[in-house]
């Protein structure tokens, strides 16, 4: 039988994406191949982080219960779970869920794409800043669809030039939705908007993390 280990589960707003401020239950996953160097959640990604085992049946009455039609699945990496295609081919026969994943762009989205277009993928594009551009499977931009995401988390103007350079080679503005979000205190919003303006970056998103404005920036759970 396959298990997940769920490191926490609770209801909340959508901080960021395509259904940013609409109330999503989190389903929090163990672990991650990457150490990005503003990661928010790296409590979750150590090897001795508190999780509990939970089957496919306990994960969706977590949804059920909770009464929201928006899922979002994160981490860490939750493809890095052994049997996640299975999981989230089961959440998927609820035909009133849209299962978001957000996943940092190092593992092949291959398998996931033919599940649903409910199962849409936020694609975190690790720029520069982060440390772990050299991770990125890049094959992934080519297979995006209109249904997802891919988001430039940029923490400086180095970081902005190289989102536009990846949008441009990979023909990402138009063909699925584009997002560029600020790195917490390291960038000032309208830094962003200037840069924007100067480059005519329509059809490109600027999002600012939510639940952060909303809540103590470290706060879990929210």
């Amino acid at each position: 039988m396959l298990r997940y280990q769920v490191v926490e589960s609770f209801l909340s707003i959508n901080g960021e994406g395509k259904r940013a401020g609409q109330l999503a239950v989190f389903l929090r996953f163990a672990g991650c191949n990457l150490k990005c160097s503003y990661c928010d959640t790296m409590w979750a990604n150590q090897p001795d982080v508190a999780y509990t085992w939970m089957t496919k049946e306990e994960i969706y009455e977590i949804v059920r219960q909770s009464g929201a039609k928006n899922v979002t699945i994160t981490g860490g990496e939750p493809l890095l779970q052994k049997g996640m295609k299975e999981l989230l081919a089961f959440l998927a026969e609820d035909e009133s869920l849209t299962i978001e994943i957000e996943t940092n762009g190092s593992v092949d989205l291959t398998p996931y794409l033919s599940i649903s277009d409910r199962v849409v993928m936020t694609m975190d594009y690790k720029l520069p800043g982060s440390g772990m551009e050299d991770r990125m499977n890049l094959s992934n931009l080519k297979k995006l669809r209109t249904v997802d995401t891919v988001k430039f988390v940029s923490g400086s103007r180095e970081d902005l030039i190289r989102a536009v350079q990846i949008m441009e080679e990979y023909t990402l503005r138009g063909r699925c939705a584009c997002y560029l979000s600020p790195v917490f205190g390291r960038i000032e919003p309208v830094e962003m908007v200037e840069f924007m303006k100067e480059r005519q970056l329509t059809g490109v998103n600027l999002q600012i993390q939510m639940h952060k404005v909303i809540w103590d920036p470290e706060m879990k759970g929210v």
